[in-house]
């Protein structure tokens, strides 16, 4: 069957290594193909609403996990899209205290309108979570620009004990999302930088270039901290749910987003290299198409390498570049001569396809999204050599 006749609920598992908003796009636009997909996302964020929350309650990062779970929610009833718009609504960034505090007392007694278009037993689930939120708060807690759904997630969170995986689920099912959205790990740690001038940089806000001065010499090193000092990769394990969606992707993915921050950090926990490589799958890095402050002075070569760098550490380096990365999936403003040279370094194959949006600094969704497909339904999947997982 062609893969444009599958239905939705049959679509190909698509699995992605992800963070941030970059792949939000996309992620939306392949709900129309598969509801399949999987996300694992970082939760070592310490930026925006995150760093607050993360401030106040000495847990992990839930921005990124509430962004990708509103890009595949349900959108297609209104019922669905009132929750979708509830959990993307954020307060003020400029208000009063006593503005903001007005605005919180609407959704807590459901008079504000957009919970007003949430009816029965969703609303009260939302309620209560909100309240649980609420409850813990402390009072010099700072809700200017909150994510409302921010808040709601992080009521689940300590609704299930701290835990952030079925905390994720129970907000999924709150909003009927098509797909799979799980942290690469449930732990509260950080990210740091090992910079070519030999600088430590702690705390991933520091060196993304979005809120602070860009870095100024080139990341050699990413590492996960826990605010002081490096913490080992071991001690950071990948779960057994984590491990068996990678083993049953039909194609895993390395999407755009910055390259450290958000991609490589999903690399860094003990057992994802291992897994990656026992995969049959077709495994695709799409580079950046815009100016990435993380990828300083990177070639497309270079950036494969940082990639390959923490798994291949994870496989003790006995293994080739191909059973990491299959693919380069990228748009024809990337040069011949910058494929030609991975190609030949690594053996890996590279498509220059025409798949930029009028931004030329985006990628179209919808071709990124049926190239995709079409790479799991023209490809049998193999069965690659078992590497052992501890």
């Amino acid at each position: 069957m062609p893969a444009a006749t599958i239905p939705p609920e049959d679509g190909a598992r698509i699995l992605f290594f992800s963070g941030g908003t970059a792949l939000n796009g996309i992620a939306r636009q392949l709900k129309r193909y598969t509801h399949n997909s999987a996300h694992l996302i970082t939760p070592f964020d310490n930026g925006g609403s995150s760093q607050v929350l993360r401030a106040a309650f000495d847990m992990p990062a839930v921005g990124d996990l509430r962004s990708r779970l509103m890009a595949l929610a349900n959108e297609d009833t209104p019922h669905q899209r009132a929750i979708f718009y509830l959990f993307k609504h954020r307060l003020s960034a400029d208000a009063t205290k006593t503005a903001l505090q007005a605005e919180l007392r609407s959704f807590v007694d459901a008079s504000h309108p957009l919970m007003q278009d949430i009816q029965g037993p969703i609303q009260s689930e939302v309620l209560g979570l909100l309240h649980d939120f609420l409850h813990i708060a402390p009072d010099d807690f700072d809700y200017r620009g909150a994510s409302v759904g921010n808040l709601i997630l992080t009521g689940a969170y300590f609704r299930c004990g701290r835990q952030l995986a079925p905390a994720i689920e129970q907000m999924a099912r709150l909003v009927d999302i098509q797909g799979r959205v799980r942290p690469i790990a449930d732990v509260n740690l950080h990210l740091g930088v090992a910079l070519a001038d030999g600088q430590l940089v702690f705390g991933q806000r520091h060196f993304t270039g979005k809120t602070t001065t860009p870095i100024s010499a080139p990341i050699r090193r990413l590492f996960i901290t826990d605010g002081a000092q490096e913490v080992l990769p071991a001690s950071v394990a990948l779960n057994a749910e984590n491990q068996t969606l990678i083993a049953n992707a039909d194609a895993i993915c390395f999407p755009p987003g910055s390259l450290y921050s958000s991609v490589i950090a999903n690399l860094l926990p003990a057992g994802v290299g291992r897994a990656v490589a026992q995969s049959g799958a077709r495994k695709v890095y799409m580079p950046n198409l815009g100016h990435d402050p993380e990828a300083l002075g990177m070639t497309l070569s270079d950036q494969i390498t940082a990639l390959l760098a923490p798994m291949m550490s994870d496989t003790l380096d006995t293994l080739s570049a191909r059973q990491f990365i299959t693919d380069i999936l990228c748009d024809l403003s990337v040069p011949q001569q910058d494929c030609d040279a991975v190609a030949e370094r690594f053996g890996i194959a590279c498509h220059r396809l025409p798949l930029a949006s009028s931004n030329a600094e985006r990628y179209d969704p919808q071709t990124v999204c049926q190239t995709l497909i079409g790479m799991t339904s023209d490809t049998a999947r193999n069965t690659a050599a078992a590497i052992p997982v501890a």
